[in-house]
C-alpha cells in the first residue's frame, strides 16, 4: 500500500471525503485537488488529526498545467476523478456545466496519457443519469448495456465522459473503469436534486420537519460503500474502459421515510415527501461490477439510514455540524 499514491478530484465533495477518509484510515498517502474551500463535509466524518493528514492541492479542474503539475510532483499513482458539477448547476450554466464536467475529464484521461508510466488506475465517477426515465424502458432493473438516454444536461456531459474514456482506450490504451452511481446518501451528501433523503436524514437527527422533494423507487447506495467501489475500481484495473452501474438496496422514498422514522422514532409524521418521480430508472443490476471487484457488501437501507442519523448526531454533539446547511 505504501506505494500507492492517490490524487482525488473533488474531494471535498460527498463521495470525495469518504474516499479520502477511507484512504487516510489504510494510512495511503492522498493528495486532494479542487477549488479553494473548507472542507466541511469531511469534517462531518473525520477528526482533525486525520484531516491533518491529507495533502490540500488547490486548483482549477480546467487548468490542464496546473492538473499535471500537481499529479507528476505528487508521485500520483491513482486518480479518482470526481469532481463535476451537479444537475441544478449545470442547467443553471450549461457552459461552465460542459467546460467543468466534459473538458476536466478530457484533462485527467490526458494527463493519465502524458504519465503512462507514473499512473496505474484511473477511476472516474459517470451517473445514473446516462439513462432515461422509467418510462423509457421495459420493467425490471437496467442492464449496465442498456441504451444511454440522459434526459438532462448533466446526463449529456457524463455520457460524453463515457465515450472519451472508450476513445482514450482505443487511440492511446489509457485504462479507466467509469462508475454509475445511483441515489448516493449519507453524511456530506447536500447537494444535487437526490440529495434530498440525506437531508431528510439530517433532519430527523437535529428535530426539524422536511419534506423529500420526490417520490418513486430508485436504487440507494451509502456514500461509504460508493468510495470504496472507487477505490477498489481504481486498484484493479482491468484493460479497457468498461463502465459499470452500480447496485445498492431498491426501495421507494416511502421506504426510506420509513427508515427514519425507525432510526429516529421521534421524527414520526415530520418527514414527507411529494410524489412524483425524479427523471431515473427504477433500478439498475448493478452485477456486473462484481465480476470485476468480486462480491459488494452494500449495507441495507436500515443500517445505512441508522449510519447516516448516528454520524449527524455525533457531529452535532461535536459542534461539527451546520444543520442549516445539512438540512438547508
Amino acid at each position: 500500500m505504501t506505494s500507492e499514491r492517490f490524487l482525488v478530484t473533488g474531494a471535498l465533495g460527498c463521495i470525495g471525503s469518504w474516499a479520502v477518509k477511507r484512504l487516510v484510515g489504510e494510512g495511503v498517502p492522498v493528495t486532494t485537488y479542487d477549488l479553494p474551500g473548507d472542507p466541511y463535509r469531511m469534517r462531518l466524518i473525520m477528526d482533525d488529526a486525520a484531516i491533518g493528514q491529507v495533502n490540500f492541492e488547490q486548483g482549477d479542474i480546467t487548468d490542464e498545467n496546473r492538473f499535471e503539475d500537481v499529479v507528476r510532483q505528487n508521485g500520483i499513482t491513482h486518480i479518482l476523478h470526481l469532481a463535476a458539477l451537479q444537475v441544478p448547476f449545470v442547467r443553471a450554466n450549461p457552459v461552465l456545466g460542459a467546460r467543468v464536467n466534459v473538458v476536466g475529464t478530457a484533462i485527467v484521461f490526458e494527463t493519465a496519457r502524458k504519465l503512462t508510466d507514473q499512473i496505474h488506475g484511473l477511476a472516474y465517477a459517470s451517473s445514473i443519469a446516462v439513462y432515461g426515465s422509467a418510462d423509457r424502458y421495459p420493467p425490471g432493473p437496467l442492464a449496465d448495456d442498456a441504451p444511454l438516454s440522459p434526459v438532462t444536461l448533466y446526463g449529456v456531459t457524463k455520457e460524453a465522459n463515457e465515450g472519451w474514456a472508450a476513445i482514450y482506450w482505443q487511440d492511446y490504451s489509457v485504462p479507466s473503469v467509469g462508475l454509475r452511481p445511483f441515489f448516493v446518501y449519507g453524511p456530506g451528501r447536500d447537494q444535487g436534486v437526490s440529495s434530498t433523503p440525506t437531508k431528510a436524514m439530517a433532519a430527523a437527527a437535529v428535530g426539524r420537519p422536511y419534506t423529500i422533494s420526490f417520490g418513486g423507487t430508485d436504487t440507494y447506495q451509502h456514500a461509504d460503500d460508493v468510495a470504496r467501489v472507487f477505490i477498489q475500481a481504481a486498484r484493479t484495473m482491468p484493460a479497457g474502459a468498461p463502465v459499470y452501474n452500480l447496485g445498492g438496496t431498491v426501495a421507494s422514498v416511502a421506504d426510506v421515510v420509513a427508515a427514519i422514522e425507525r432510526a429516529a422514532p421521534e421524527s414520526a409524521g415530520t418527514i414527507t415527501y411529494n410524489s412524483e418521480s425524479l427523471f431515473t430508472p427504477d433500478g439498475v443490476e448493478g452485477k456486473a461490477v462484481e465480476e470485476l471487484l468480486g462480491p459488494i457488501a452494500w449495507r441495507p437501507l436500515d443500517e445505512g439510514v441508522q449510519d447516516t442519523i448516528d454520524a449527524f448526531r455525533s457531529a452535532a454533539s461535536a459542534g461539527r455540524l451546520d444543520a442549516d446547511r445539512a438540512v438547508g
